[in-house]
């Protein structure tokens, strides 16, 4: 008796007192919907990593150790994320696995699903962004993924599909750069061979037409044939001279080095005369000529051998483009239910509730203090 009337007056104090009563079916209703209500969530979940593949340079030097690979930077892993959280991820998802007919299923409680009334787009993402998480691990640089769905078999495909996409999306955002860079690289390098080709051939037809394989050998070589032939003249003259003083101007041996000294003089006029001439095949004038046909071929070839050594070196760059993404934990499939964590939620509710309604009662208490 002394039991229900202590029951009786409980009751009685929650009737007179409407803020506890509020609370007490407040804290019940969520009770119902938490307890038995609420559909139950699966979760997979994941660990991955972006990075680069490894490769070196042709010409090593410490730079290209540094960065010749590993883990991809900072920004990399967070375009990743935006993208797996992104608009168009959600629209791939939707024609893949059609989600927005699995988030708004009948079957799910009315304030877990999405509703009806809410499947735009922009809703979808938002709802989206619900179920998904991706998260960056700022010490690990990692990557770690959860998604929500209402089946184990959904939230798998999600988070599979979740790496499958962003994996290639990375690597086509990479790689679209780096191919207009090498394909202009490689128009380039055609020119630049056509132009040494061309800088080639004419030199070459240059050497077949004057009849020399390099002018600045040819005039070395008239040099020295000027410079011998000096010297003979100048033995040739002294021998006259002393032939002259002791013999007569008419002797045979004077008529002779007289002879030889004027055919000197001339072949050496001759020499000197092909070699600085004012009309054309002069060798001065042969060998400008030769050093600009040759600057010309050694400017084609070095500008032939940069353009290749630079699209050998874009070539690998757009190699190191390629992202490649490291599971360090695969796509769980969920074997139960881990959300929502019913009794966690409903402790939670009632102490915020509790606290609450106990702040809201003493503010009533002192409202009616002071109008007492």
């Amino acid at each position: 008796m002394i039991e229900n009337r202590k029951s009786d007056s409980f009751f009685e104090k929650l009737k007179s007192n409407a803020i506890w009563s509020m609370a007490v079916l407040f804290i019940a209703v969520m009770a119902v919907y938490w307890g038995g209500v609420a559909t139950d969530r699966y979760a997979s979940e994941s660990i991955i990593v972006l990075e680069s593949p490894q490769i070196s340079t042709p010409n090593l030097d410490f730079q290209s150790l540094l960065s010749g690979g590993g883990s991809a930077g900072r920004s990399d892993m967070l375009l990743l994320r935006d993208y797996m959280l992104s608009v168009d991820m959600v629209k791939k998802l939707e024609t893949e696995f059609s989600i927005r007919d699995h988030f708004s299923s009948k079957k799910i409680d009315w304030f877990s699903r999405l509703r009806d009334d809410r499947k735009s787009l922009e809703e979808l993402h938002r709802y989206f962004l619900k179920r998904v998480s991706v998260d960056f691990d700022e010490y690990s640089q990692l990557l770690r993924i959860r998604v929500q769905a209402f089946d184990a078999k959904t939230a798998f495909d999600i988070s599979s599909f979740l790496i499958k996409e962003g994996e290639k999306h990375m690597n086509e955002m990479g790689q679209r750069l780096a191919s207009e860079q090498v394909i202009f690289l490689e128009a380039q390098v055609k020119g630049l061979k056509e132009r040494f080709n061309d800088s080639l051939a004419s030199l070459i037809d240059f050497q077949n037409k004057s009849g020399l394989v390099s002018a600045d050998g040819e005039i070395q070589s008239v040099g020295t044939l000027i410079a011998g032939m000096q010297e003979r003249l100048a033995t040739l003259t002294a021998e006259l001279e002393a032939a002259r003083s002791f013999q007569s101007s008419r002797s045979p041996e004077v008529v002779r080095l007289e002879s030889e000294i004027r055919a000197l003089k001339n072949e050496i006029n001759e020499q000197r005369t092909n070699l600085a001439k004012q009309s054309g095949g002069a060798l001065n004038v042969l060998a400008s000529e030769y050093q600009l046909l040759e600057m010309s071929v050694q400017f084609a070839r070095e500008s032939y051998s940069s353009g290749l050594a630079a699209l050998q070196t874009t070539r690998i760059e757009a190699a190191r483009q390629l992202k490649q993404v490291s599971i360090i934990q695969n796509p769980s499939l969920p074997q139960f239910a881990t959300d929502p964590e019913r009794l966690h939620k409903l402790i939670v509710i009632c102490l915020v509730t509790f606290l609450l309604t106990l702040i809201l009662q003493m503010l009533v208490m002192i409202v009616r203090d002071h109008k007492d």
